[in-house]
């Protein structure tokens, strides 16, 4: 993403407000990529002046009471977010967008700051978790083994089978391999 100067961005916002180009073609007069980012500092120095044209190092946190109040303001009065925006002077509105169906979702909660970064390495004890184990009743538990042995035997049986007579396994499971191919061709 490019980055402007703020005597950049002046000056086109300026050529916009007092000149005769419109947007599309003061973006391409200056080889701009895209018109949003002209629109954009239109909408943020008319709510803020020179000062929202500035590049910002850190991006602004808002207290939860101004989320509140922003959503609120827009509740009671039916406001766009342009004009709640532009009242609370923000130069984003998709912001209060994302306030409004946090605070839907989430509550007063969803509208805290989140911890960013990676948590810090506390000292924790090197003893294994207990992982919550399904509690079966008795009978459960026998139902469980005896499904396990069922399912053992029929393997055991199955591995002798084999072993006795390899040609004889080899040629009753052919002949299902070879009448489901038949099947496939015929479909």
């Amino acid at each position: 993403m490019t980055k402007y100067s703020k005597e950049f961005k002046m000056k086109l916002v300026s050529e916009y407000l007092y000149g005769n180009l419109g947007y599309k073609s003061l973006a391409k007069k200056y080889n701009m990529p895209s018109q949003t980012p002209l629109q954009d500092w239109v909408r943020t120095y008319k709510t803020k002046g020179v000062e929202g044209l500035k590049r910002r190092k850190m991006k602004e946190a808002y207290s939860v009471q101004f989320k509140m109040d922003t959503i609120q303001f827009m509740r009671e009065t039916g406001a766009s977010f342009q004009e709640t925006a532009k009242q609370f002077k923000l130069n984003h509105p998709p912001l209060i967008h994302r306030w409004m169906k946090t605070f839907n979702e989430k509550g007063i909660e969803g509208l805290k700051p989140k911890l960013k970064g990676r948590p810090s390495m506390s000292k924790k004890s090197n003893k294994p978790k207990k992982k919550k184990e399904n509690v079966l009743t008795r009978e459960e538990e026998l139902e469980r083994e005896n499904e396990l042995l069922r399912l053992e035997n029929a393997y055991l049986k199955k591995l002798k089978a084999f072993r006795e007579n390899r040609n004889a396994f080899h040629e009753k499971y052919k002949h299902k391999w070879h009448s489901n191919s038949k099947k496939k061709d015929s479909d």
